[in-house]
């Protein structure tokens, strides 16, 4: 009997050496994917340099549309990444907006709204406003989480076919957003979001983000369409990109807020 007890208890300290000897190395590859997709989600925005024009759609639950012409544009300068929207619909006057994004991921938007007669810088508890009525916010953008502090890998999962890494960010307080923490669903192959879940500070409503015409421009892979919903609320918005650019050779001249940033996009048709 205490030979058994012997043998057992030497079985299961043998046991607990196999499993104390795999967890360094399970950390090591967890550790090596976060890096993995930070590296290339961060790669991929610091090339950017385009020029889109296309449509922002809000769809009503009874399938009524509002359609908004949208014109953008982003480059990555040496201090970080800029984008300029410019929105206008039916029965409204051009709304544009500047987002920087400096290497730390801290953004600021300033926005020059109907009847404005200059720029001025949007206070941060506006943020998360609605974007002409639609499902997107000011902040959704641009992709700030992916330059966060608080980074977490969590179990890698499908999203329909694609094999996806699925990385958690959480904004500290360096972090002004209005998210408390963004979900990322990164094809593993071409390191870009399919899915995106995006969850407020308080009591606001999730919002879920699918991209949809996955192809490459220019050998960097875009996203011709982006529907987003948020929890609770029926209907949806889509922002559909028709045509652009993906090597514009920007400069900075291109991202002045204001009567004369707009320019007509030079660009072949989305196929």
């Amino acid at each position: 009997m205490k030979t058994r007890l012997r043998k057992s208890v030497a079985a299961y300290i043998a046991l607990l050496a196999v499993v104390s000897m795999m967890q360094p190395a399970r950390a090591v590859a967890a550790a090596s994917d976060l890096e993995t997709v930070l590296t290339g989600s961060r790669g991929r925005i610091e090339k950017l340099d385009y020029r889109v024009t296309g449509r922002l759609t809000r769809v009503e639950a009874d399938g009524k549309r509002t359609n908004y012409k949208l014109i953008a544009r982003a480059h990555w300068f040496p201090d970080g990444l800029r984008v300029l929207c410019e929105i206008s619909g039916p029965g409204s006057d051009k709304t544009t907006l500047l987002l920087h994004m400096d290497v730390s991921g801290h953004v600021t938007i300033e926005t020059m709204l109907p009847g404005a007669k200059a720029a001025s810088v949007l206070p941060y508890e506006h943020w998360g406003d609605s974007l002409v009525g639609t499902d997107f916010s000011y902040e959704d953008m641009v992709e700030s989480q992916f330059f966060w502090k608080h980074q977490e890998l969590l179990a890698p999962e499908k999203y329909g076919t694609r094999d996806c890494f699925v990385l958690k960010s959480g904004s500290g307080t360096q972090d002004r957003s209005s998210y408390d923490s963004i979900t990322s669903w990164v094809d593993r192959k071409i390191m870009y979001p399919v899915h995106v879940v995006k969850t407020p500070h308080g009591a606001g409503a999730q919002k879920d983000f699918v991209y949809y015409g996955l192809r490459q421009v220019a050998g960097d892979w875009a996203a011709t369409r982006v529907e987003a919903k948020q929890t609770g609320k029926p209907g949806s918005s889509i922002m559909e990109i028709e045509r652009g650019s993906g090597k514009a050779n920007l400069a900075r001249k291109d991202f002045e807020i204001g009567p004369a940033s707009a320019a007509p996009v030079k660009a072949n048709k989305s196929r």
